[in-house]
Formats: structure tokens, C-alpha cells, sequence
């Protein structure tokens, strides 16, 4: 089978990508090795920043974000007896949006039956081929067990940590780097309407916690605990105790409800280069991964992708390679700037070290919401940098 870009993984990061490049006119075949039924039901960000939410829009994908999605022009940080909020419209003039990963995917799932271009799901020994040659390739075993090969002028690696696509990079030429963090996050899912109207991020000498929803009736809460924590440990009634105790303050109420889904979520940030080789692209997951404290996984992998979806209309459509030649270094500079400011708040967010370390940590956020410029630097980074220009440009 030949198409003129392959897509390996149909998470948001591989539909988006399709979605784009079919408005421009382009064939892509999606292929991705779980089912579609997983890649619908994995639970994983919420934030949208404005230009994510503007570039869906932009793309058709914005009515059910614009009915059912949660705009907040901000956050709250809080520390023991204390609680402020920082509005981002009034310092960066940006807001951010409530919209679950899982109806992004839903939304972009859709769009692709509606374009009826091909997408393989549960496909197995997926390899990517000749990222070097014009004519590379992906081959790997359909859901039927028949084995294929997609002939493209481009791949695009869209296939997260685990996925082949970074593994088509040389060794020799591949550069990592990767922090694993000394906690994790212990994360919820509750019938239960918010008990605050943004999210909370609350530094406690028992560790972090962060009050966050997925709409006016689910309410998503997360406890810093150890990496290997034993979740079966965890009983709702322990959960709602620490959440309360953590989330604590004079006049305030934590409402509870029936929990529904529990997990553990390892910390960690990981940036390979380089993001191109040859015909190959990488975008999202399979070329970084940021903690979620700074709320830019999906944000970041979405900018990778506008810029990508670019490239690539002018490379095939334009026989313009500057695009395409600049992807890696371009990109890099954003996925820098976000995994610093995730490693910051985490770093000030989360538990760690001693006494003297907690003291810092207090004094930086007190720094914020006393300063102004301070304020406005998390503010701006928060809210989201410009997305670049993408194929509706």
C-alpha cells in the first residue's frame, strides 16, 4: 500500500496531525497498536491552553469543547493557612481550558471516520523502515494477522514513549536526556462536583495536592506519593482524609463522592533529539515527556504537530524544505522552555528534601503572589506560549 505520509500511533498527537494534513489535501495512513477502544478510554491531561483551544477550533473540532468544556482564567496556590488565586487574563491576557484528554481523542476519532481515510488499530511489530531513503516504509502485522507494508514519503512518529519510532534513530545519533523524580502522583477520579471553581495546587509538609476537575460533575484530585506506592494501600476513606488535610483552610469545604478510578502516575521528564531523521519525523510522547504539574503533555505535543503539519504541506505540496529542515531545532526550543517550567513547578511544588528545602520552596511562592513579574512569568508560561503556524494558516 503507498500513501504519502504514515502515521505511527492514533493518539491525539497522530490524529491531530492526520486531521490537519487532510485539510491541506494529503493522504495518511494512521496506524496504531492498541485498540481504538483503549486509545478513547486513556485518562491522562485536561488543560487545554488558549492556543490549543484556538487551533481546534480553527480545525472544526470546537463544538463540543465550546458546550462542554470549563474556561478559568486561572490558579490557585496555596501553602498551610494561606490560599491566592493568579489571573492569567489579567496577567498574560490568555486563559486556559477544562476540556479531558478523552474528548479530544473522541473529537479527533470522529473526524477521522468522517474523512474515511485508513486507520489501523491493534497493529503488532510495528517497524519503522528506511528513514533515510525517499521511499521509507512501516510494516507490522494487522488486527486480521496479515502482514502489511505502507510505502510513504513520510513518517511520523507519533507513537509515544514506548513506541517503535524513536528506535528507527540510530543509537550512534541519538541524544537523551531524562530526570526520573523521586515521587509520583496517587490520581482520582470522583462523581463529585468541584469544590472550587479553578484548580488548586497546594504545597504541604505531607506532600503536594492538586485539586482539578473533568467537568461540573467529575471532580479529578491528585496526592504526591512515593514512586512504587501500593495503590491497594490506599482505601477512599485514606484518599479523602489526605486530600482534606492537605487542601485545608479556614472557611473551606472539600466535598466528596464515590471514587471511580485510582492510579499511580510516575514524575519523570525525558527529551530525545534528534526529532527528524531523514523521512522520519518525531512529535509528542515519542520525543518528550514532561511531568504533568505544568499542565503542557498534550499542549506541547499539539504545538509539535501545527509545526509539523507545516512542514510537511510544504515539503510535499511545495517542495519547500526549510520547514522540514528547521522541525527539529524549532521544536526543541519550545520543548525546552516547557520541560523547564514543568521542572520548576514541580520541583516547587512536591515535597522533597529537608526542612531547609521546604523553607525555599515556601519563599518562592510567596515570591509569586507578592511579585508581579513573578506572577506574570508562571502566568505566561502556564497560559501557553504562541502555537505555531499549521497547515490552516
Amino acid at each position: 500500500m503507498r500513501c504519502r505520509v504514515a502515521i505511527v500511533g492514533a493518539g491525539p498527537a497522530g490524529l491531530l496531525l492526520a486531521h490537519l494534513l487532510d485539510a491541506a489535501g494529503i493522504e495518511s495512513v494512521l496506524i496504531e497498536r492498541q485498540s481504538a477502544e483503549h486509545v478513547a478510554s486513556r485518562i491522562r491531561a485536561g488543560i487545554l491552553e488558549s492556543g490549543t483551544v484556538d487551533l481546534l477550533r480553527r480545525a472544526g473540532l470546537g463544538d463540543r469543547l465550546d458546550e462542554e468544556g470549563m474556561e478559568h482564567r486561572g490558579i490557585y496556590l496555596q501553602w498551610p493557612g494561606e490560599r491566592h488565586h493568579l489571573d492569567f487574563v489579567n496577567l498574560a491576557g490568555r486563559s486556559v481550558w477544562v476540556y479531558g484528554q478523552t474528548e479530544v481523542t473522541k473529537d479527533l476519532m470522529a473526524a477521522r471516520r468522517r474523512a474515511e481515510q485508513a486507520a489501523y488499530y491493534n497493529a503488532s511489530d510495528v517497524e519503522v523502515h528506511d528513514a533515510d531513503t525517499e521511499r521509507p516504509s512501516v510494516t507490522f502485522i494487522d488486527e486480521a494477522g496479515d502482514a502489511q507494508r505502507i510505502k510513504a514519503e513520510i513518517v511520523a512518529g507519533c507513537d509515544g514513549y514506548h513506541g517503535p519510532s524513536k528506535q528507527a534513530v540510530p543509537q550512534a545519533v541519538r541524544h537523551t536526556w531524562e530526570r526520573n523524580y523521586p515521587f509520583a502522583w496517587l490520581g482520582i477520579l470522583a462523581d463529585v462536583a468541584p469544590s472550587s471553581n479553578e484548580l488548586i495546587y497546594a504545597w504541604h509538609p505531607d506532600g503536594f495536592a492538586l485539586h482539578s476537575m473533568r467537568s461540573h460533575s467529575v471532580g479529578r484530585f491528585y496526592l504526591q506519593v512515593a514512586p512504587d506506592e501500593d495503590i491497594a494501600e490506599w482505601s477512599d476513606d485514606r484518599i479523602w482524609h489526605n486530600l482534606a488535610t492537605r487542601f485545608a483552610l479556614d472557611g473551606w469545604k472539600l466535598d466528596t463522592g464515590t471514587i471511580t478510578e485510582k492510579s499511580v502516575l510516575p514524575m519523570r521528564s525525558f527529551v530525545t533529539t534528534p526529532m527528524r531523521r531523514g523521512r522520519l519525523f518525531l512529535a509528542g510522547d515519542a520525543a518528550h515527556i514532561v511531568p504533568p504539574t505544568g499542565a503542557k503533555g498534550l499542549n506541547l505535543a499539539v504545538a509539535d504537530v501545527a509545526l509539523l503539519s507545516r512542514a510537511i504541506a510544504d515539503l510535499l505540496l511545495r517542495k519547500d524544505s526549510r520547514a522540514a529542515d528547521a522541525y527539529c531545532e524549532t521544536a526543541l526550543n519550545r520543548v525546552w522552555r516547557c520541560t523547564h517550567f514543568s521542572w520548576w513547578m514541580t520541583t516547587m511544588l512536591h515535597r522533597h528534601g529537608d526542612d531547609f528545602d521546604a523553607e525555599l520552596q515556601l519563599s518562592q511562592l510567596r515570591r509569586i503572589v507578592d511579585s508581579p513579574s513573578a506572577a506574570t512569568e508562571l502566568a505566561q508560561n502556564y497560559a501557553g506560549l504562541p502555537i505555531p503556524l499549521s497547515t490552516l494558516d
